[in-house]
């Protein structure tokens, strides 16, 4: 499932650190996980959709690498990002 692009844009706006920041973990992160919520709520619905949960899967596993490299690189903007998105360590 594709996300809106005014919902992307106002995600990228709330995590960018520059004018031009599209690329950076956190950003990165904020949309991954702005997907994964959406697809649960198609899951809701969509009970039997295998292959879109598949994907879902993949895309959890990207964020969480992203996470794991965020922590790694930059701790303190790794807290700031899981508490900002409300996401468990």
């Amino acid at each position: 499932m594709v996300l809106i692009k005014e919902k992307k844009t106002e995600v990228i706006n709330r995590f960018k650190t520059h004018a031009k920041d599209t690329g950076s973990a956190p950003v990165q992160i904020a949309v991954l996980t702005e997907q994964i919520n959406q697809l649960n709520e198609h899951f809701k619905t969509h009970k039997k959709d295998f292959h879109s949960r598949r994907g879902m899967l993949m895309l959890i596993g990207k964020r969480r690498r992203m996470l794991d490299y965020l922590q790694k690189q930059d701790p303190k903007k790794y807290e700031e990002t899981i508490n900002k998105l409300d996401l468990r360590k």
